[in-house]
């Protein structure tokens, strides 16, 4: 008799659940094998009550209420640092001179004015205020001088004119501060004394809406007498201190004063004294200091000279007269610099960091052939050979004009052939003939001249003057080909498919197929330095900054240090008036790696923006020149390369540059052809990370030429049979979403027999995907020229239209 067994209906109870009311036999069934805990892994959280939730949360407001008193108060006091306050005027009609002159106020305290250059400083003393200034100022037609000694200042002071604000330059001005970090700023308005009564209060309501815009909630301070600019300095006194993350984790300083002493060996280098304040953390000898534009270097020792600028001026007593007392005026302090000067540290070279930055690659370490110098040697020597042409030309006569000389069978030693019709070389052949004729006559005696190539191609280049409009209008046209038809490459005629798309391979798909990170790496990436764990390796430093206490000059300081192996322009540099600023090195940030950096394209830059161009960074604390390349900014794994910088969205910009510890600010400028340095992308720093794949796509395009059920004839994606063959396992798709595979050639002029999963309509598009991995261009340069002052004239232009045709 069969078992009777239950049915899909039967009706299934759930067990009992003892919950938190377990017996004995139970809980020791389930700890059976287990070892009791031998340390808590966790701090146990004490449950507290409601009156000591209210006592803890008042000790901790507490704590930081007096933190920022605390900071309040040691900047610009006599122990701390001076207060670094940096004038900048925002419209051309703002008088900067009238503005430095109201703030030297002999009635608040003493004034050391300094002129450096262009550029005024100077040093304001208040021991009633127990607060000392250090006021320096830059104009907003010098950029990059604006944005480094930004960096550095503790308070910006804006000045407005008090009919319009600012003008564009300044406008320009305040859009890179605003992407680079403002520390804390103050706005002074100037003329409105100048103003009839009856309008003043109209105009201060006016300037205060159009204000607005960029500052909401922030009061203008009127800067038209001495009573005003008393109040001016109150308020940069008394402000609360706005943090940038990527100085206040680094040691910095501004050079109030240097020294060359140039070195034995080699006069072109030697050792800079550079004596400042030091700021952000306590600075140790053994770091590495990187000077902004100029590279890094290594310290040899630190000094702690005398003060110059104390607020409390040294007292002498008389020793026959103790009622009698002299002050020692900041000049004798000077002086007296030398004999109280005292060491604090030099450097040891057990601990002292490296200035390696690359790796140096080992050729033979891949276990592959490399050519040696006398192969190479011999190589170079043949194209020599090969490139020379050997002419008999009358003596006497000039390289350019041996290029024009016809040899015996008529050809000349040139490459290409200019035009009949071209009206240069018809006079100067004129000339030529007459010349000859002349020569028959006197029959001169001729010598042999050898002609390099490179110098037939100089001396053509000279002639030559490429419009920088019809370049822009060669963008703008690929700019806008790559909008309408993305990715999108036509086959080749003269080069086969399966040659021309050698290195590409195809996907299933883009999102889930896996591609190996270490796979056909280029020669550069032998070069670079990579972390294991980047985030782990951040934190490590960061927490070590926070709880290790640093040996060295602590903050405030008056020092002065001996950089050495500098060259010699460093210190022209500074003695021509320009800004010298110093940042101390974190671990690790000397070394060459790959710098991914999300950036939004700026509003107010129209021109087309192609990858791997040349741009200006501003990163964190660096100034350099790189190429990058432009990549979707996703969660995946991989990720698509853009061939231009999109006004819309986000995207990643990968390049090669020194390692920095994000979070940095980051700023892209472009330069002109006049030499002018425009913002054409603003960020910030995401990660160091040479697996970051970068994936460009290349999409060939074909059409179908007979259309049955869920087959169809293709043509126009490749033009021979061998090509139809090769790519033959890449999947197609279409722009209307069917997908398919070929399935057989038809002839040899490309065409193919193709599956889809549904019938294809006749104005289909047939594409198939090709992907490969790029990589970034080793353009790194960390010194960056100079650029033309920017004008209120040079307002950036719309993007003009183009005609597709």
């Amino acid at each position: 008799m069969a078992a009777h067994r239950s049915g899909p209906l039967k009706q299934q109870n759930k067990a009992h659940k003892g919950g938190r009311h377990r017996g004995w036999g139970s809980a020791q069934r389930d700890g059976r094998g287990r070892l009791a805990v031998k340390a808590l892994s966790k701090k146990v959280r004490r449950e507290l009550s409601r009156v000591d939730q209210r006592h803890r949360a008042n000790q901790l407001r507490k704590q930081k209420k007096e933190a920022v008193l605390a900071e309040k108060r040691q900047l610009g006091s006599k122990d701390g640092a001076p207060h670094h306050v940096l004038v900048v005027p925002l419209h051309n009609k703002v008088s900067l001179p009238e503005a430095l002159r109201l703030l030297q106020d002999s009635d608040i305290g003493t004034v050391h004015p300094s002129e450096w250059g262009s550029t005024h400083r100077f040093m304001l003393l208040c021991p009633r205020l127990k607060h000392r200034w250090f006021f320096t100022s830059a104009k907003p037609g010098d950029l990059h001088t604006l944005l480094d000694m930004a960096k550095v200042a503790d308070s910006i002071l804006f000045l407005l004119d008090c009919q319009e604000g600012w003008d564009s330059t300044g406008d320009y001005c305040l859009s890179c501060l605003f992407a680079q970090g403002l520390p804390t700023y103050t706005l002074a308005v100037q003329g409105v004394s100048g103003l009839p009564p009856k309008k003043q209060l109209d105009a201060r309501k006016k300037l205060s809406k159009a204000v607005e815009k960029r500052f909401p909630d922030d009061k203008l301070l009127l800067l038209d007498s001495q009573q005003e600019a008393g109040l001016l300095l109150r308020q940069l006194a008394n402000q609360k201190q706005r943090h940038l993350a990527f100085r206040d984790r680094r040691a910095y300083l501004f050079a109030h004063s240097t020294d060359f002493v140039p070195s034995e060996e080699n006069h072109l280098v030697g050792t800079l004294k550079v004596s400042g304040y030091v700021r952000g953390q306590a600075l140790n000898v053994n770091s590495l200091l990187h000077i902004t534009g100029h590279g890094d270097f290594q310290m040899k020792q630190i000094d702690a000279p005398v003060d110059p600028f104390p607020l409390n001026p040294r007292v002498l007593k008389s020793p026959k007269d103790p009622h009698m007392a002299m002050e020692i005026p900041v000049t004798d302090a000077a002086v007296e610099m030398e004999e109280d000067l005292k060491v604090l540290m030099k450097a040891d070279p057990d601990r002292q960091e490296s200035l390696q930055s690359e790796i140096v690659p080992d050729p033979m370490e891949g276990e592959q052939t490399w050519p040696t110098e006398e192969e190479l040697s011999e190589a170079n020597d043949l194209l020599k050979e090969g490139s020379k042409v050997v002419k008999k030309v009358p003596k006497g006569t000039s390289s350019y004009q041996a290029e024009w000389i016809l040899d015996e069978d008529g050809e000349s030693g040139g490459e290409g052939d200019e035009s009949d019709d071209d009206p240069e070389r018809e006079d100067f052949m004129e000339e030529e003939s007459q010349d000859e004729i002349s020569e028959e006559e006197e029959e001169e005696e001729c010598e042999t001249m050898t002609i390099g190539e490179s110098v037939r191609d100089d001396l053509y280049d000279e002639k030559v003057d490429e419009e920088s409009e019809e370049k822009m209008l060669e963008k703008y046209k690929q700019e806008r080909l790559e909008e309408m038809f993305p990715d999108e490459m036509d086959t080749p005629r003269d080069v086969a498919a399966r040659v021309r798309f050698q290195k590409y391979r195809g996907l299933k798909s883009f999102r889930t197929s896996p591609w190996d990170p270490k796979e056909n790496l280029p020669l550069d990436y032998a070069r670079i330095f990579q972390f294991q764990n980047f985030t782990n390796t951040r934190r490590r430093i960061f927490k070590e900054l926070e709880e290790k206490e640093v040996e060295g000059a602590e903050v405030g300081w008056y020092v002065t240090l001996h950089v050495s192996q500098v060259p010699v322009s460093v210190a022209e540099y500074f003695r021509q008036g320009a800004p010298l600023i110093a940042f101390s090195l974190l671990p690790h940030e000397q070394k060459m790696s790959v710098l991914n950096m999300v950036v939004s394209r700026h509003p107010g830059h129209n021109e087309p923006v192609k990858a791997k161009e040349e741009l200006i960074f501003h990163c964190g604390f660096r100034r350099f020149r790189a190429s990058p390349l432009f990549s979707q900014h996703t969660a995946a794994d991989k990720h698509k390369f853009q061939r231009f910088l999109t006004p819309e969205g986000a995207l990643v910009a990968t390049v090669y540059a020194p390692i920095t510890f994000p979070p940095a600010s980051v700023l892209l400028f472009k330069q002109n052809s006049n030499g002018m340095h425009s913002l054409i992308a603003t960020g910030h720093l995401l990660s160091v990370d040479p697996d970051r794949m970068v994936i460009k796509r290349v999409v060939l395009s074909g059409h179908p030429f007979k259309i049955l059920t869920k087959m169809a004839v293709v043509r126009y994606m490749f033009f021979s049979r061998e090509d139809v063959m090769w790519f033959k396992p890449v999947e197609l798709r279409t722009k209307w979403g069917r997908r398919g595979h070929i399935k057989e050639p038809l002839g040899t002029h490309g065409h193919m027999k193709c599956t889809f999963d549904g019938k294809l309509k006749s104005q289909d598009t047939v594409l198939m995907n090709l992907y490969k991995r790029v990589f970034p261009k080793w353009t790194y340069d960390p010194y960056v020229p100079e650029p033309v002052p920017w004008v209120q004239s040079e307002v950036p232009t719309a993007m003009p239209e183009v005609d597709m045709e």
